[in-house]
């Protein structure tokens, strides 16, 4: 479920697009790991979640990723984006989308443990985009 563009060809700013590659590219590095990708850009309520997958482990997880980029650290690392309002969101969506029990394509959710991973994806060396996955990024 790849998110669409915001209503006519080329409505979508260069941020969102960036964004938009940012997710693309941590799906296909998910899925080069064993990983499998359930769902893009789901709508859970006022929450959007970028991806949810299977972790194959082990343990084997259902793992909701969030994905932050960054052009530049000018104004601090990807890390840091994820602040107290987007882990609220987050908890909000994950909790919305774990109550109906199913995807929006109406697949039913995988019953495993919840996680809740953060991806960053930053220019890398030459522009070529360097990705890294931290594990259980709400801590608690």
């Amino acid at each position: 479920m790849d998110r669409m563009a915001d209503g006519p060809a080329g409505t979508r700013t260069s941020r969102q697009l960036l964004g938009d590659a940012a997710e693309r590219l941590v799906a296909e590095r998910l899925t080069a790991r064993g990983w499998r990708v359930l769902a893009r850009n789901v709508h859970a309520g006022r929450s959007e979640l970028d991806i949810v997958a299977v972790d194959p482990g082990p343990p084997r997880r259902l793992v909701v990723v969030e994905v932050r980029w960054r052009r530049s650290r000018e104004f601090g690392l990807p890390e840091e984006t994820l602040d107290h309002a987007k882990r609220a969101r987050l908890r909000r969506g994950i909790a919305r989308l774990l109550g109906g029990g199913h995807l929006p394509d109406g697949s039913e959710l995988p019953h495993l443990p919840i996680a809740v991973d953060l991806a960053v994806v930053e220019p890398g060396v030459g522009g070529r985009p360097t990705a890294r996955l931290y594990r259980d990024a709400l801590g608690d």
